[in-house]
């Protein structure tokens, strides 16, 4: 996917953007967890990856806004970007512990 360029989104435009690819990436975290327990260890690696490549994006956008306030630009505080902020960081959080657990899981199947 072609990277955002967040001066051409409306500040609302970028936080459904957070939310969408935090959003993709929540789910596919949630169901690596049930693809694993249902015995595809693989399909669960797989989703993990993908989960990985949609946070990239959330954490690009993320990294752009952190950039642009950095250099004097006043970045629009509002309670739809403040729940989107939340919903990327508590899906970076939900991924590292699901694939902690994973290798947990794998250890004690070997």
């Amino acid at each position: 996917m072609e990277k955002l360029k967040l001066d051409q989104l409306t500040d609302e435009q970028i936080s459904f953007q957070l939310i969408l690819h935090s959003g993709n990436a929540r789910a596919k975290v949630i169901q690596a967890l049930r693809e694993y327990k249902d015995g595809n260890e693989s399909g669960a690696d797989e989703l993990i990856a993908q989960a990985e490549a949609d946070l990239s994006i959330s954490h690009d956008i993320h990294f752009q806004m952190v950039q642009k306030e950095a250099s004097g630009d006043q970045i629009p505080y509002s309670l739809l970007l403040m729940h989107s902020e939340d919903h990327l960081m508590s899906t970076l959080t939900m991924k590292e512990l699901v694939k902690e657990l994973l290798e947990v899981f794998k250890s004690q199947n070997k």
